[in-house]
């Protein structure tokens, strides 16, 4: 097989698969649409309008992409590994509950670009302290990463609703008070067309982190260690990797990101931290994470297409039920799993007729 013939082959599973899952939703929606007694059509333009055809709807659509584009890469990264890291949630949470902690301690005279740093730090080290503790396990014990990271979640959730609501919080309600520094700034302060919208300058840190990301999985030594250990851990160890290094890395790395998803909300929206405020976006990661075939920059667009249908099934609750959005999310992930196997068969089948 050519090169070019594998490039073509490799680029098909990656790109083909994603939108061949799109096409069966589109359709299982119309269907859906249609038995509710409305037009597709109509239907659909209001979702597109309620999202990216107007500045406010547009800039939820990043908000909530920006939390997702975290978790993803989170779950993404352990995956690249042969791992599967579904501790998001708790991660998420950890890190938005530590740079919480970080804008409660310093003095409202902080410098924003202080301030900002310190608490993003913060996010990222509490997200990776969850992460250490079931890569840990998996290369000192051979723990089981989904087990682990399942029951992690509960754990963590639990002790920071504990710790808030008896330590922390502002009477009669579960969240913290306003941090006094590191509250990051609405992308409605440069666009006032975005005004509303929970858009924040979180997109771009986020954003250097799909970049540094990428460049780390496939330009250093570290990243193709990495993917080498998920392809196959025995080669690799033999080789002169240390596999268990390698796993405890990735779940660090991972939570990391998953963390830095928590400044999102804490710093650049509510500017407290508040229990439950990750609203099941670390699971969601999951499937971005899928349809997003591992890849950073797939990561970033199958979280821009989980917002869209999140924000337009506000957008269409007038007409159809907005929970025909998560059928819809169902369908792809179902979609994505099975037609990457298909894809792939198909496209051996002719390179070979060639």
């Amino acid at each position: 097989m050519s090169s070019r013939a594998s490039w073509r082959e490799t680029f098909a599973e990656e790109a083909i698969a994603p939108l061949v899952a799109l096409g069966i939703a589109l359709v299982v929606g119309d269907l859906l649409i249609l038995a509710y007694g409305q037009a597709p059509g109509d239907v659909w333009r209001t979702l597109v309008e309620g999202t990216w055809g107007n500045a406010y709807g547009f800039g939820q659509v990043l908000y909530k992409a920006t939390t997702l584009t975290c978790t993803g890469l989170a779950v993404a990264l352990s995956l690249r590994a042969g791992l599967f890291n579904i501790g998001a949630e708790g991660q998420l949470a950890m890190g938005g509950l530590a740079a919480a902690l970080v804008g409660l301690a310093l003095p409202a005279s902080t410098p924003l670009a202080i301030a900002a740093a310190l608490a993003t730090f913060a996010a990222l080290v509490g997200g990776g302290a969850v992460g250490a503790v079931p890569g840990w396990l998996k290369s000192r014990f051979g723990a089981h990463e989904v087990i682990v990271t399942i029951m992690l979640n509960f754990i963590v959730l639990a002790l920071l609703n504990w710790f808030v609501s008896a330590r922390l919080h502002v009477p009669e309600t579960l969240h913290t008070p306003s941090i006094r520094a590191g509250a990051l700034p609405r992308i409605a302060e440069w666009f006032s067309a975005f005004h509303g919208s929970a858009a924040n300058a979180s997109l771009f840190l986020v954003a250097v982190a799909v970049a540094v990301v990428s460049w780390a999985l496939f330009r250093t030594r570290a990243g193709y260690e990495l993917r080498a250990v998920g392809l196959q851990p025995d080669a690799a160890e033999y080789a002169g990797v240390k596999v268990g290094r390698v796993w405890t890395r990735a779940m660090i790395v991972g939570g990391a990101l998953a963390g830095l998803g928590g400044i999102n909300f804490v710093l650049g929206y509510k500017g407290y931290y508040e229990d439950g405020f990750s609203g099941g976006a670390g699971f969601l990661g999951i499937a971005v994470a899928l349809v997003g075939r591992n890849h950073p920059v797939g990561v970033v667009l199958a979280a821009l297409f989980f917002a869209t249908l999140s924000q337009g099934g506000l957008a269409i609750n007038a007409t159809v039920p907005k929970q025909m959005v998560e059928v819809l999310q169902g369908v792809v992930i179902l979609a994505v799993a099975a037609s990457v196997p298909e894809v792939r068969r198909i496209l051996r089948q002719s390179v070979r007729g060639r």
